[in-house]
């Protein structure tokens, strides 16, 4: 792929193995290290197949859990001369992810209020991902429930589809404009209805691609009812010119 999308508006590691945590109902206390390692690296390699732009945190952690991995694997005799303190090696990771887990609580709760607010004082150009015409509560989507659901999308293409040998036939700005007409003709798009008609995995791709873009110059809002269930994908109403609703 010759496309890059540069990724500065998402999460990091630590972001990362909170959402598989969560995914795997894990206790945070007594991380399974071996599982987290595992697909923690799936991930990446899954974003470097999409030539995302991945910052640096991400390989260091990777390094950091393959590290502390390997020391739970040593027998323990080998372990004997080694500082108390580090008697368990996921201790210092615990700390820090209980650590950054509160802050970005406490930052979702700031947000929440300022969400809140906006129901009582008129403003122009809030972000609201309440939908008025709907009872139900919508929260954003973050990149790794896409990356979820895009392996998904990978697991139902043909074996063959791999070994194909990528043309030219796609473009990110042409699945733009795709993704852009079907939110004309529908208000609201499954993340799965994207890729319905896409028979190769150069397509799948890259109509991937041209979503992250659409996120990140804030064309679309991504967003969910639960964790972890249907990604729904609606057009952001702040970023439409007013020549494109009279259309």
């Amino acid at each position: 792929m010759t496309y890059k999308v540069k990724l500065e508006v998402f999460e990091g590691p630590l972001d990362l193995l909170l959402y598989l945590i969560k995914k795997e109902e894990i206790d945070i206390y007594d991380i399974p290290i071996a599982k987290i390692t595992d697909q923690y690296l799936g991930y990446i390699e899954l974003m470097k197949l999409l030539d995302l732009n991945i910052a640096g945190e991400f390989i260091v952690m990777a390094a950091t859990l393959m590290h502390i991995k390997s020391k739970m694997l040593l027998p323990p005799d080998q372990l004997e001369g080694e500082e108390k303190e580090e008697e368990d090696p996921r201790a210092e990771l615990v700390r820090r992810l209980l650590e950054y887990k509160k802050f970005k609580e406490a930052a979702q709760e700031l947000s929440h209020m300022e969400s809140h607010q906006k129901h009582f004082f008129a403003r122009v150009g809030g972000t609201d991902f309440k939908d008025t015409s709907s009872k139900d509560e919508f929260f954003e989507a973050s990149l790794f429930d896409l990356i979820t659901a895009f392996t998904k999308v990978l697991k139902d293409i043909p074996r063959e589809a791999f070994h194909e040998v990528i043309k030219d036939e796609f473009t990110v700005s042409e699945k733009i404009h795709d993704i852009l007409h079907l939110l004309v003709e529908k208000k609201t798009i499954f993340f799965t209805d994207l890729f319905k008609v896409a028979k190769k995995r150069a397509e799948i791709i890259t109509i991937f691609l041209a979503l992250l873009e659409l996120i990140k110059i804030r064309e679309v809002i991504v967003r969910q009812t639960a964790p972890f269930s249907e990604i729904e994908i609606i057009r952001n109403t702040e970023s439409i010119k007013p020549t494109e609703n009279k259309q």
